[in-house]
This record gives structure tokens, C-alpha cells and sequence, in this order.
């Protein structure tokens, strides 16, 4: 690829990502939409059968999980949050929603003084389903995040038979996200209309 065939990707990701966030503030009934979407997470097959779950903590206009992550801690199931350390994710065994306080850039995250437990310690190749957020995403499993990577690790590092499954809104949807041969693709992308197979890590 040429240097201007790979400035005018960048554009084109760079449009995709300002526009599907754009849409993703706007959104009405976020509390309520979000509420719909992580209910159809939570009737999953692949939920279900789980025995270890990560939850993301929703941020800014995400997709809101907070709201059912306390039903989540009364399933019986191992549930893992993710928090951010040298700009890599790090993995939490949440057991309670009061071991998360307000940290940097007002982020809903693990108190500092349990973080280092070794109870709390969790792996990602320990995970059944992966629980993941966006900018943008598509029909067939593409997904765009904010461009930094913090989530290309831990979905490499996840075992290939745990399903990643992606919430979004309807509006974060786009017809096709640009992607290269290292991007990963979302097994399943939920919104508050529909659950959308995706490629997953099995595409060609």
C-alpha cells in the first residue's frame, strides 16, 4: 500500500470514528437502551454456559453495563472487569460493586488497594466470554475502538473458543469498517435492535 493510499485509510477511519461518536453522544434513552442490551447479553447461550465473564465499566457514552453488573454479581459466575495500567489491561475479580471507585479521567474502576491481591488477579485465557465496547462497529463483527490498542492485547491473548461479543448502539453501526489483516473481528455485536453474528477470530 502505498503512503497515499495509507494517509487516505487513516481519513477514512478517522471519519468513520468522529461520525459513530458523534452518534454515540447524541443517543436518547441511553440508561434505558442500554438496559435492553445487556439483558440480550445476558440470555446469550454463550452467557449462560459461562463460568467467567468480563463486563466492561462503561465510560463517558458508552454503552451503560453498570446498571446490570449487580445482577451479573448474583449469577454465581466469576465476574472480571478490566482496568487500564501503562496503557494495557489489566484483568479484576469483581465480587462487589463497592470495590470500584471514580479513578482518572473519572473512570469507574478497581479500588488501588485491591488491585494487587492475588485473589483478584485474573488472566485473560481464564475467560469464557469477553465482553467488549467501541467507536464503531458492523454487521459482519468489524470494530473500531478510539485508536489506542488498549483492547487489541487482551483480544489476542483470549482464548479462541471464548466468544467476543461487542455492545453498541444502533447508531455506532457502519456499513463496513476498514480492516487490516491483524484486526480482530467481534463474534457477536448487540445493539438495542439485534444480535449480530459476526466473523470472529475464524474469518478468513
Amino acid at each position: 500500500m502505498t503512503a497515499e493510499n495509507t494517509d487516505a485509510l487513516q481519513q477514512h477511519k478517522k471519519t468513520i470514528r468522529e461520525q459513530a461518536h458523534a452518534r454515540r453522544n447524541q443517543q436518547p434513552e441511553k440508561d434505558e437502551l442500554s438496559r435492553v442490551i445487556c439483558a440480550t447479553f445476558m440470555t446469550l447461550p454463550e452467557y449462560v454456559a459461562a463460568k467467567t465473564v468480563m463486563f466492561y465499566v462503561d465510560v463517558r457514552s458508552e454503552v451503560r453495563t453498570r446498571h446490570s453488573l449487580p445482577d451479573a454479581l448474583k449469577s454465581g459466575k466469576r465476574i472480571v472487569v478490566p482496568w487500564c495500567l501503562n496503557n494495557e489491561l489489566e484483568l479484576f475479580h469483581l465480587e462487589d460493586m463497592n470495590e470500584l471507585a471514580v479513578g482518572m479521567y473519572k473512570i469507574l474502576e478497581p479500588k488501588p488497594e485491591l488491585r494487587d491481591l492475588p485473589a483478584k488477579k485474573v488472566v485473560a485465557t481464564d475467560l469464557d466470554v469477553v465482553m467488549v465496547p467501541g467507536v464503531a462497529f458492523d454487521r459482519s463483527g468489524g470494530r473500531m475502538g478510539h485508536g489506542f490498542g488498549y483492547y487489541d492485547k487482551l483480544l489476542q491473548n483470549a482464548r479462541p473458543d471464548a466468544p467476543l461479543v461487542a455492545l453498541a448502539f444502533e447508531g455506532q453501526l457502519c456499513p463496513e469498517i476498514p480492516t487490516g489483516p491483524h484486526d480482530i473481528f467481534m463474534d457477536t455485536t448487540i445493539t438495542e435492535k439485534a444480535a449480530y453474528p459476526g466473523k470472529g477470530r475464524g474469518h478468513a
